[in-house]
């Protein structure tokens, strides 16, 4: 569960990094030529030289370790809880001994460096949004911090620094998502379901009006329940997958004491990534969450 070894040496750092990064074999980050042979080394770092630009370059040339100051054994402790153990940036400042900009920096890079997810929906789909308390944060803004007391009646927006969250859950490949919008619309709705096999989806949902379109669309079959009425489920439609998804999710940010909105994305995008790491052992973990950041 901890693959302590990778963070002791960095000599076994590195050769993990080398490991991944060129598990399809060694090609220029420049001009992206395979004609490369080994040149020497850098530090622990194996050193290359590409044939065609004839320039080198080693295993951290053109990822999120180059340039940085933060031995790889350091960058791998702080991502590695930061996503396991959904630790908290300023409780790695303390085990790392670093600062909480250094740290806030590196953690932000990486989660900045994750894809999108790839949504690919085979159905049926429960959907859901929820919204998330995410205003502006920091010290550079020209506005006052938001109001911490009781949050105000009604949806929130991302204008109100309360943007919606959307959940879908896909029953048929038991894939999870979650995807921050800028509004909880019937176009953002039908974006996220733009990527199925099926020519006729069936939606669950429940009674917000956004999802009313729909109904009179032939590509959905949509089958709702109603909160506001008392009612949860009936039978299989239901959208308790895609809530329990989002208290994972809430509990997942609760640590970082308020994400800003600005920022929102790629904390969500690390979130699903530490749901792929969930029941892998530690240094497959390690190399999963690299690999998503390379």
């Amino acid at each position: 569960m901890f693959p302590i070894r990778r963070f002791v040496s960095e000599l076994a750092a590195a050769n993990l990094l080398q490991q991944v990064r060129w598990r399809d074999g060694v090609e220029c980050p420049r001009c992206r030529s395979d004609l490369t042979v080994r040149n020497g080394s850098y530090r622990e770092y194996q050193r290359y030289l590409c044939k065609d630009c004839d320039r080198t370059f080693n295993d951290k040339t053109g990822t999120i370790f180059a340039h940085s100051k933060l031995s790889l054994k350091e960058w791998y402790f702080t991502i590695y809880v930061f996503l396991r153990f959904n630790t908290s940036i300023r409780q790695i400042e303390a085990e790392v001994d670093l600062s909480y900009r250094t740290v806030r920096r590196r953690v932000e890079r990486f989660a900045r460096a994750l894809d999108a997810p790839s949504i690919t929906l085979s159905g049926p789909v429960e959907i859901d949004e929820v919204y998330v308390s995410a205003g502006l944060k920091g010290r550079e803004r020209d506005q006052a911090s938001r109001s911490r007391g009781l949050s105000t009646r009604g949806r929130g927006s991302y204008d109100g620094d309360k943007p919606p969250v959307f959940t879908l859950v896909d029953r048929g490949s038991d894939e999870r998502y979650v995807v921050p919008a800028k509004s909880a619309e019937d176009s953002t709705v039908r974006l996220l379901f733009g990527n199925r096999r099926q020519e006729s989806l069936t939606v669950y949902t429940d009674g917000f009006r956004a999802y009313d379109p729909l109904e009179d669309d032939d590509a959905f079959t949509r089958e709702y329940v109603v909160h506001g009425d008392g009612e949860y489920a009936d039978g299989d439609v239901h959208v308790n997958g895609c809530e329990s998804h989002a208290s994972l999710m809430r509990r997942w940010l609760s640590p970082h004491r308020g994400v800003s909105k600005d920022k929102l994305t790629p904390y969500l995008r690390a979130f699903q990534l530490r749901c792929e790491l969930y029941r892998k052992p530690g240094d497959e973990a390690l190399k999963h969450a690299f690999d998503a950041a390379l």
